[in-house]
């Protein structure tokens, strides 16, 4: 059994009574429609679990929500199992890892970088950028020297496993300008966003992109509105998927809208989804999901095909939960 059927049966399982949930096991969406008081933390896929954790040291100490899903982000970028982000994460079709990210505070602040190669932490070269810069974002070469400059530490990638999965996958597909195959498994870009003690959100967003794609490709990860959004008069949402669909409706932006126009998280990111659905011919491999939370403490999350969960931390939980959706694959 997969990973995804194995959560989706125990999720059956709980809903049924018939197994005590435990820590880190996967809750269906309608446990959370209640508000959740107090600080929290929620991140996109599996991954989410241990980066929670790491960002909820922040929020323990009082730290703020931006600094917490930072410390989240950069625990990912970190691990060299995961080929979705950071100095794991798969390389280009020239065999370069490029690395995108960014962040945004709750007062409209942010700060991005792209197509970075070679640093270890792009979510906290984002932040600097930021702070330290009159800049919104910084790409390539300059991004690079930008962190040089600040002493962000250095990476070399790819790492050798993923080294060998690219010449095996460039041996076979020597047509180097053929479309890359997409599923669900190729996009696990991580997502997170937070409320603090305070009220305040946060969130950070840090990928290693779409596998084997062109040289110079961004996706949403890096694009305000697009993989990320976060306004303290309304809540937060970020997203993961196919980026190129997720930009072309400036997916993030939006959902917070219409969480500002009266929306829970949940329909708000349904309609979202939605949207992309309409506006896309060819739903083959395309998935996308956003996670959200509003002001009041009501998170939700929704996605174009099954498979899709957010990892969530709060004083009382920490666990997955599965994201309704519009299709099955």
């Amino acid at each position: 059994m997969d990973r995804r059927k194995f959560i989706q049966a125990g999720s059956l399982l709980v809903a049924a009574g018939m197994i005590e949930p435990v820590k880190g096991a996967m809750l269906p969406t309608y446990m959370f429609e209640e508000r959740i008081e107090g600080p929290l933390i929620i991140s996109t896929w599996i991954h989410g679990l241990e980066a929670n954790r790491a960002g909820w040291k922040v929020l323990q100490q009082g730290g703020s929500a931006l600094d917490a899903t930072v410390a989240g982000a950069m625990h990912t970028e970190s691990d060299i199992t995961n080929r979705s982000v950071g100095v794991g994460g798969r390389p280009d079709r020239t065999g370069h890892v490029t690395l995108d990210a960014c962040v945004m505070d709750g007062d409209g602040r942010s700060g991005s970088v792209g197509f970075l190669e070679g640093i270890a932490h792009p979510a906290a070269v984002a932040k600097a950028v930021m702070e330290k810069t009159p800049h919104a974002m910084l790409v390539g070469a300059g991004a690079k020297q930008f962190a040089l400059d600040h002493g962000f530490e250095t990476i070399k990638t790819p790492i050798p496993e993923v080294k060998k999965d690219y010449l095996a996958w460039k041996k076979e597909n020597k047509d180097l300008f053929k479309r890359p195959k997409i599923n669900h498994e190729n996009h696990d870009t991580i997502g997170l966003i937070a409320r603090d003690a305070n009220g305040n959100f946060g969130g950070t967003c840090t990928t290693s992109g779409w596998a084997y794609k062109m040289p110079g490709r961004l996706g949403d990860s890096p694009i305000i509105g697009a993989g990320l959004f976060v306004d303290n008069e309304v809540g937060a949402a970020t997203a993961t998927g196919l980026g190129e669909a997720i930009i072309r409706v400036a997916g993030s932006a939006i959902v917070v809208e219409l969480m500002r126009n009266g929306m829970k998280p949940s329909e708000a990111c349904r309609e979202v989804v939605m949207r992309i659905i309409r506006k896309n011919k060819d739903l083959t491999g395309l998935q996308c999901g956003f996670i959200a939370i509003d002001n009041k403490g009501n998170v939700g999350g929704f996605s174009v095909y099954n498979g899709f969960n957010f990892a969530m931390k709060t004083n009382t939980r920490d666990e997955m939960v599965d994201t309704e959706y519009d299709r099955k694959w």
